[in-house]
């Protein structure tokens, strides 16, 4: 098995805590909590009674701003438990051994981040009828200093972030100069040429796009916080490794002036949460467990779509041949519950371990066959005859 570095696996996690961390206590999570008692949706209706560890991590995303699409990751879960697996002890000995190193220098160890979040949001069109860009930004939560990250940032960015001051926090702001000559050819790169980072309280840091992370900040002081509808949605099962939730058709009505654009709104023509998704993976002793549900808006429509998606499934399975291929879609499910489609699939570790080292195994030269090879026969040495003189 190909080696993975070290060095590449420890700079990505720290990279990642550098730039993002979410706020581990939640300020006004009894307030949240009452206010997400007057929401409801269809997309959550269905979903099982919100166990304690998915109320602790709702009451601390709570304090974020609404968002269009969020990925959580689990890093404790992928680098204590998932990581081992897979990599030889010899590797993970040394991936811990830069974690310590990263937590002496910078006072972040990354099996002690809670998560980190990428949240996106799309925005309405301009006057003009431009479409904008979506904002992003990344959060995490964890056992750091977020002003001690943004110390560092400022001291390995050479002076380049500069701060601004916004509400009661300070953001650093920077211009990334090769996407500021981009967007001279390319407009719609604009929105691209600055990013920003800030320390959202003493455990939280976030980094992103500098109009999302100012309404971070307000949210942050209770303004137009993200609905817990959406953080039920993400975090159904607060032990995956990774998750995501989003709403594809609300994003492209924002985007696209059908509400309005951010000067002059337009109300909603239709009010539905139909393609609302949810997806997850996760993981047992011995499996891998994808979990995903998608709102269809009524239980008929839900059931319609479950038959069309199982026949696909189906055809699917019929006609793909390969080996490897036909027991994973044979461990896929697709149901329908409720307003929802929802889809199962159980995919052995050892599958999943076999594959890897299947694939990173060095290939041979496929270009040069044996039977290439030709042998090189050497013509017979032809002796000269001499003609005696009688």
């Amino acid at each position: 098995m190909r080696k993975i570095s070290n060095f590449v696996l420890v700079t990505l996690v720290i990279t990642l805590a550098g730039v993002s961390a979410l706020a581990q206590t939640a300020q006004n999570a009894q307030t949240a909590i009452a206010q997400s008692k007057a929401i409801a949706t269809p997309f959550v209706a269905t979903t099982p009674a919100s166990s304690p560890a998915t109320q602790a991590i709702v009451s601390s995303l709570s304090i974020l701003p609404e968002a269009d699409t969020m990925v959580y990751f689990n890093p404790q879960r992928i680098l204590n438990e998932l990581v081992p697996k897979f990599l030889p002890p010899k590797d993970v000995e040394g991936m811990r051994k830069g974690f310590e190193q990263a937590k002496q220098m910078a006072g972040v160890d990354p099996t002690k981040i809670d998560y980190i979040v990428i949240a996106t949001r799309f925005r309405k069109p301009t006057d003009d009828l431009n479409f904008q860009m979506p904002e992003f930004m990344i959060v995490a939560s964890g056992d750091f200093s977020a002003e001690s990250l943004i110390a560092l940032a400022r001291m390995a960015s050479g002076g380049k972030l500069r701060d601004e001051k916004y509400g009661t926090k300070t953001m650093g702001l920077m211009t990334i100069d090769p996407l500021v000559k981009e967007a001279e050819k390319n407009p719609i790169l604009k929105s691209f040429t600055e990013a920003g980072i800030v320390a959202l309280n003493g455990n939280t840091i976030a980094v992103g796009s500098p109009r999302y992370l100012r309404a971070a900040i307000d949210a942050g002081e209770g303004k137009e916080r993200i609905s817990t509808a959406t953080l039920n949605s993400l975090v159904r099962d607060p032990n995956a490794l990774v998750s995501i939730a989003g709403t594809p058709w609300h994003s492209f009505a924002k985007s696209f002036g059908m509400l309005g654009t951010e000067t002059n709104p337009r109300a909603a023509r239709c009010d539905t949460r139909q393609g609302d998704f949810y997806a997850a993976l996760t993981m047992d002793a011995t499996n891998f467990m994808l979990r995903g549900a998608m709102n269809a808006d009524n239980p008929d429509t839900a059931k319609i779509m479950s038959n069309l998606f199982g026949g696909f499934l189906r055809h699917a399975t019929n006609e793909i041949k390969d080996p490897v291929a036909q027991p994973l879609l044979n461990g896929i499910a697709i149901v329908a519950e409720g307003d929802e489609v929802m889809i199962r699939a159980d995919v052995p570790q050892q599958m999943v371990m076999d594959l890897m080292k299947k694939h990173m195994q060095p290939k041979q030269d496929s270009s040069v066959k044996a039977t290439d090879v030709k042998t090189i026969v050497k013509p017979p040495v032809k002796r000269r005859r001499v003609k005696r003189r009688g």
